[in-house]
């Protein structure tokens, strides 16, 4: 696996060579610092722990530092943990940047949405009005009856009013289109969650793809008609 810590810096677009519209997400993608590396021998597991934006020394408490300054490390911000391919490779100090990825990689982004504060069932879920006449009153945004007279009270799950957004998301299996590790730049097709300037962190992904071959579409079972004729099944796919 790869990955690394980053700021989303905001949505844009650009133009492939067939002049084809891609719209992309712009992150800024470290440079980040290996401040901890976690082996086999001492924890059971491999992987390291990458800091990500430098900080002024105060607003860090002594646990913090204390850990920072075992690692020779200047202050930073965010610290992750990961998996990496390389963990064994790399040693406290090294420094990761945006070209561990390159273009045509696919990558999930997680990140914080963006928060909307107290919202009702309408805005939070879609939920739908009531009549607004014949006397509806005042309550057409209103959730509206809860719960059943069986149990008595109301099923965990069910959609109210409250708190919406600041929640983590993941967007998985986006193409990576342009990467220039001289501006930690990383750019991916599609959108990632957050506002701008909200931290993010990119790794490989976990969806599985698969290399189509010849005659794939082909199928074996004769009761459908790429099975009885797969000449006629073969030229439709070129």
């Amino acid at each position: 696996m790869k990955a690394i810590i980053g700021k989303k810096v905001g949505m844009s677009q650009i133009f492939d060579e067939n002049g084809r519209v891609i719209p992309v997400t712009v992150i800024e993608a470290g440079p980040c610092t290996v401040v901890q590396k976690k082996t086999s021998e001492k924890e059971g597991y491999n992987a390291v722990q990458l800091g990500y934006e430098d900080v002024p020394e105060r607003k860090l408490n002594k646990p913090e530092m204390g850990h920072l300054n075992k690692a020779g490390v200047s202050p930073k911000k965010h610290l992750r943990e990961f998996d990496l391919d390389n963990a064994a490779e790399l040693n406290i100090g090294d420094i990761v940047k945006a070209d561990t990825f390159k273009v045509g990689d696919f990558v999930d982004v997680t990140g914080t949405s963006k928060g909307h504060g107290y919202a009702g069932v309408v805005k939070r879920y879609g939920a739908g009005r009531t009549p607004t006449t014949h006397g509806g009153g005042p309550v057409h945004r209103h959730a509206g009856s809860m719960g059943v007279i069986d149990p008595a009270h109301i099923f965990k799950g069910k959609i109210g009013a409250g708190h919406m957004g600041v929640d983590q998301v993941t967007v998985q299996n986006l193409t990576v289109v342009k990467v220039d590790p001289e501006l930690n730049m990383l750019v991916v097709c599609g959108a990632i969650p957050g506002p701008k300037g909200g931290l993010v962190t990119i790794k490989s992904t976990v969806k599985t793809h698969k290399v189509k071959q010849a005659g794939a579409d082909i199928s074996k079972n004769p009761q459908k008609a790429s099975g009885r004729n797969p000449q006629k099944a073969s030229a439709r796919n070129k």
